[in-house]
């Protein structure tokens, strides 16, 4: 049930101690109620009076407040500090998750990574909050209570503490049953949230094509599963919990029937007897806390391992190099280029290419061909299996260089567009940009007509929620940001016009040449009219660079260029 991983959190050790000390101050109280009432209640029914009882009814209030008041500390403690290592827990996940780039997203799915962000850590939180709380709780107070129920009568503790292990083996019972459909439900949680996803992201070319409505009951398909599988876990909590209040008020019952007869015979007095049954329903109390929350501790732990398998993921040792800024005389090599998302299964295949200066370089082949796997690699989200990779003399093995990242730019076909003002989204990675600069850069890459639209012009919200852009809208933006950064010199598209009408992607195209200019500019597209304005072109075709050149030398060798180009015009 507990994650052992979760004694590796900071601060756990002492955070487990100072719980103790709460369960074991928690159970004294409950003890000194049921001790303090049942006096009470013994000297009224001997006929004292209502005054003499003051003393014992203070005495039971202060064990009731004290209880209370440890439950509160305790809430706020495990308040603040599920919070903060939930805190923790994702900035370690999304710190990973931008180390390991898109191949953590292929693998496990843009919905799932993203539920597991959000919703998945708020899940952790619950379960640290829950998991902590109720454990110590369930190690402490029964055992006291059962040595204060012993101290008054033996038979009854005995019945209570061979009662016990049945109620144990009962729940571990249900408990693997509940694992095994919270996992069922937890991996239909995954393909749901992946599901939805993409439906999002096709939603244009399904309704292009006219195939939404059909889609639609492919979602439903997706969602009922998970509404059978949520429902099935949820049978299996409501049996155990029913189970368990069942053998518990059962077990009560049969410990007052005891005490009822003995009563009667003159074998115990009332003080006992009425103290063991007060108590009696305090000794289960921590297991039935504990299985009314099973269900959500099982979710969190389902999230939490997901996340920990992103964690543990290892991280190649690459040992850093001084990377000079890009300039007119630097040169960039690298041969024997060689990925694999899965084993047996190459995505690029020994690439070779040597770059110098200022320079176009166009990427271009069908869907498929590897380029966007190739950008990837350049810009450090994927590690090369093999590779031997030259900056000026500098050799390493991978392109995750922090220098070598802090040059580049990178444009993709869907560029993020987070919640905020227009100028929040261009200046992004320049926040220090004055508003001249920004009115420049905006102006350049023609997003005019838009700021005059928009009601509070640069101060208008979009992004998330907010006002909806259209793409060639969004792919202004991302060159303004562009425009802003003087500093880097190394530009990264991938696909940046695929998603445009031709007519938007020409009047772009016009905006995006003049910003190539003076930089090293790695353009991936399938779209030939960019290839007039590179001055290199490799010709990809599955993962493998088979032809190269510039544009005059590829047209006259009639090779796989010219045969692209007629594969894509007979589309």
């Amino acid at each position: 049930m507990i994650d052992k991983k979760l004694m590796l959190l900071p601060g756990i050790k002492k955070i487990l101690l100072i719980l103790t000390g709460l369960a074991l101050m928690q159970a004294v109280a409950i003890v000194g109620q049921a001790c303090f009432l049942s006096t009470a209640i013994v000297n009224l029914w001997s006929g004292n009076g209502l005054v003499s009882q003051f003393k014992w009814i203070l005495l039971f209030f202060l064990c009731y407040a004290i209880r209370h008041l440890v439950n509160f500390y305790r809430e706020e403690l495990l308040d603040k500090y599920a919070a903060e290592q939930a805190g923790n827990i994702r900035g370690k996940l999304l710190k990973k998750i931008f180390y390991l780039g898109p191949i953590v997203i292929q693998s496990n799915g843009t919905g799932n990574t993203t539920t597991m962000a959000l919703e998945g850590i708020d899940q952790v939180e619950d379960y640290l909050h829950l998991i902590f709380a109720k454990v110590t709780t369930l190690m402490i107070v029964p055992w006291v209570v059962l040595v204060a129920i012993f101290y008054f009568d033996w038979e009854s503790a005995a019945f209570l503490l061979g009662i016990f292990p049945v109620i144990i083996i009962f729940m571990i019972v249900l408990g693997y049953a509940a694992q095994s459909r919270a996992d069922r439900q937890y991996a239909s949680y995954q393909m749901l949230s992946n599901h939805f996803v993409d439906s999002l992201r096709g939603i244009d070319t399904l309704k292009y094509f006219g195939l939404s409505k059909r889609y639609a009951n492919s979602i439903f398909k997706t969602s009922e599963k998970f509404r059978k599988a949520t429902l099935n876990t949820l049978k299996i909590a409501i049996l155990s919990t029913f189970a368990l209040d069942f053998f518990t008020t059962l077990s009560i019952a049969v410990v007052a029937v005891f005490l009822g007869l003995r009563l009667i015979d003159g074998h115990m007095v009332l003080y006992p007897a009425l103290t063991i049954l007060i108590l009696s329903p305090e000794y289960f109390l921590p297991i039935r806390d504990f299985s009314s929350d099973y269900h959500a501790t099982l979710n969190g732990k389902n999230a939490l391992g997901a996340i920990n398998k992103i964690l543990d993921v290892l991280e190649p040792t690459i040992l850093p190099l001084s990377i000079d800024k890009w300039n007119n005389s630097s040169r960039l090599k690298f041969s024997n280029l060689n990925f694999s998302y899965a084993e047996n299964k190459p995505a690029l295949k020994k690439i070779n290419l040597a770059v110098s200066g200022y320079k176009k370089v166009g990427i271009i082949g069908l869907s498929g061909s590897g380029k966007s796997t190739l950008i990837n690699i350049l810009s450090g989200f994927l590690d090369p299996n093999e590779a031997v990779i030259r900056f000026n003399d500098e050799e390493t093995t991978s392109f995750a260089q922090k220098d070598w990242q802090k040059q580049l730019i990178y444009i993709p076909q869907n560029p993020y567009i987070f919640k905020g003002t227009l100028r929040d989204n261009v200046v992004f990675y320049q926040p220090e940009a004055t508003m001249e600069q920004v009115k420049q850069a905006v102006e350049v890459v023609g997003l005019n007509e838009l700021v005059s639209e928009l009601p509070m012009g640069l101060d208008t919200q979009i992004g998330e929620g907010a006002r909806a852009l259209s793409g060639g809208q969004a792919q202004r933006i991302a060159l303004a940001r562009a425009f802003l950064d003087k500093q880097r010199k190394v530009l990264l598209f991938d696909e940046p016009t695929a998603h445009l009408d031709i007519e938007t992607e020409v009047e772009l195209k016009e905006r995006m040449l003049p910003l190539m200019e003076n930089h090293l500019v790695f353009f991936a597209t399938h779209r030939l009219h960019w290839m007039k304005e590179m001055d290199l072109i490799l010709v990809m075709d599955k993962g493998e660079v088979v032809e190269s050149g510039t544009l005059d030398e590829l047209r006259q060798s009639d090779g796989a260029f010219a045969e692209l180009t007629r594969s894509l015009r007979r589309r």
